[in-house]
């Protein structure tokens, strides 16, 4: 077994933060370097998954998941233009019944708050933004920008869709313009009472999509207006959204969606991008996770869930360095065990050992043998799926034949339990 090791994550966004829950529960010290100021997350809310929450929730956050999150009652499609509904699916305990594990909508600064909370102290370090980092016999040097450095002896990169490390390890990309551009924001449900505080609305217009999903036990709706502009090429979470325009995108559209555009007071807007798969996450001591390595649409809400399987895998293999599946990556006989004198010394010494390194290089592989497969399919599929298959007939109104394709397309997305199929740990 790979001993207790070093490692540091770069990113202190969802998936960094849990990455370093998975790795700390298995024993290992692990920093998270953050180059904003200060932790914490912008943005609205989003979808987690059953394959994310069954996670999160064997992680012991279930009962944090079950008070800050909503589960929803069912998602409906509704006219865009006279607002009545299609088509209802009920969710709740019919989706927990059939994937195992409930689906949440939850505000993103709740879920990211809750995992930082579930960290040791001190796990974080913000204010370090990386510039580069160096791979030698004895680990991982990371250099940041303020001039200080740190080692590790494994080297995460969970910096998001620009990801530095993920420049280092496979060089730059062009990223993949959709077409299409979303204004987000946040509305108190009292605002827009006509309303339900339990359903997952997606309304689709002839040249737009609204969609709208609890937050906060319904206290307040997110909402995502995806509309398709190639003019807008801005690949920000951060940048404003005019909301005249938003208005003027809406205008014409049922009296809930326009009472809904009426109480914004502020949103964002960001082109949806997304890259060509890679052929590669890791190299040496050093991988990648979460959107660093598989930024994708989020046409089937799977970014965050996604992140949280990739964490998962990863902390079980660097437990056990032969992989889940040691013929798929690297021999069992390229990652000896480690003997008893060797784990009893300090973590540095004994992962700077060849055998250890070996062994680490050998764990990253096989996390990347499970999981980029996994991924690449999902990332791949968002380019044309989740509500950009509702499409109105050609007398304007939506066809409601359409749901169970919708449903279908994620149901084995969500039905996957990531830790299932990988094998027990090997004896200490």
């Amino acid at each position: 077994m790979v001993p207790k090791l070093r490692i540091a994550v770069v990113g202190g966004g969802i998936g960094g933060l849990a990455a370093a829950l998975a790795l700390t529960r298995k024993g290992h010290e692990v920093r998270v370097y953050e180059q904003a100021p200060e932790l914490r997350e912008a943005g609205v809310g989003m979808h987690l998954g059953p394959n994310g929450s069954r996670l999160l929730e064997r992680w012991g956050l279930g009962e944090r998941l079950r008070a800050l999150g909503v589960r929803p009652a069912g998602m409906e499609v509704r006219d865009w233009s006279h607002g009545g509904t299609l088509v209802r699916q009920p969710m709740g305990e019919e989706w927990l019944a059939e994937f195992g594990a409930p689906y949440y909508t939850i505000h993103r600064a709740d879920l990211h708050t809750m995992l930082a909370e579930s960290l040791p102290s001190g796990t974080v370090r913000a204010g370090h933004r990386l510039e580069r980092f160096t791979e030698t016999g004895g680990g991982v040097r990371l250099e940041f920008a303020d001039g200080s450095t740190a080692g590790a002896d494994v080297l995460i990169g969970a910096d998001g869709a620009h990801s530095v490390v993920r420049r280092t390890l496979a060089g730059p990309d062009t990223a993949v313009f959709s077409g299409q551009s979303a204004f987000r924001g946040v509305v108190a449900r009292d605002q827009v009472p006509g309303l339900p505080g339990d359903t997952l609305l997606v309304w689709a217009g002839p040249d737009a999509r609204m969609l709208v999903y609890p937050v906060r036990g319904g206290r307040f709706l997110t909402f995502v207006a995806v509309v398709p502009d190639p003019r807008w090429r801005l690949e920000s979470w951060s940048a404003p959204g005019d909301l005249d325009e938003l208005a003027a995108r809406f205008d014409g559209w049922n009296t809930d969606v326009k009472s809904l555009v009426a109480a914004v007071r502020e949103s964002r807007r960001w082109a949806l991008y997304d890259r060509e798969p890679l052929a590669r996450w890791s190299a040496g001591a050093v991988t990648l996770l979460g959107d660093a390595a598989h930024p994708m649409l989020p046409h089937h809400g799977q970014g965050v869930s996604q992140a949280v399987e990739d964490a998962a895998v990863l902390a079980h293999c660097l437990d056990a360095p032969t992989g889940p599946d040691p013929s798929a990556s690297v021999s069992a006989a390229s990652a000896p065990a480690v003997s008893a004198a060797s784990a009893s010394a300090p973590a540095a010494a004994a992962a700077s050992a060849p055998a250890a390194r070996r062994a680490i290089a050998a764990a990253l592989d096989a996390y990347e043998g499970v999981r980029r497969p996994h991924t690449t399919r999902v990332q791949l599929g968002s380019r044309g799926g989740g509500s950009q298959r509702l499409r109105p007939d050609e007398d304007g109104t939506e066809s409601t034949g359409t749901m169970s394709s919708l449903v279908e397309d994620v149901s084995w997305i969500q039905r996957h339990d990531a830790e299932a199929g990988l094998p027990p740990l090997p004896p200490p």
